[in-house]
């Protein structure tokens, strides 16, 4: 089998969003997925203005098994971009094949190409297969960072509370 990797277009969208239910579900998370495919059009796709939010699918034997959903982070510190991989997924049955080294590959490309800085992302603790293949590939877990997040509710009640 031979895996290619490309970005993703429009007629992705189907495929696109079936994987990330696919994710969810590997997330152990079946219904947190309220994302449609007009959602990733307007972020990916835009009528008006540029893009923010990128995706690049693998094909094998004509048929996508594979995404990568990124976007540009910014380091003050290095003044540079980076890419901040929101979601990386492989079907299941075609995990082995090479297409998450060749996802991750061509980002790291894309970070050379345009001088950009770093390649990051977050692995939930219990994801060992995950963590144990991007351990292989020389990425490092930043331990000293914790993720924080305000969403929904409290995010609503914060942003509410500072209104002026």
């Amino acid at each position: 089998m031979t895996v290619t990797v490309r970005e993703a277009t429009p007629e992705d969208l189907p495929d696109i969003l079936r994987l990330v239910h696919g994710l969810a579900e590997y997330e152990k998370e079946p219904d947190a997925v309220e994302a449609t495919e007009a959602d990733f059009a307007a972020v990916m796709f835009p009528a008006d203005g540029h893009p923010n939010t990128f995706g690049l699918v693998a094909e094998a034997d004509g048929q996508i098994i594979g995404i990568a959903i990124w976007f540009h982070t910014f380091s003050t510190w290095t003044g540079k971009n980076g890419i901040w991989l929101e979601d990386l997924f492989v079907s299941p049955e075609l995990r082995g094949s090479g297409a998450g080294t060749a996802l991750l590959g061509r980002l790291a490309q894309i970070c050379r190409e345009r001088g950009y800085t770093r390649l990051e992302w977050c692995v939930l603790k219990w994801n060992t297969p995950s963590i144990g293949f991007y351990e292989s590939l020389g990425a490092k877990a930043q331990d000293e960072w914790e993720t924080y997040r305000l969403d929904r509710e409290a995010l609503k009640e914060f942003a509410d509370s500072v209104s002026s």
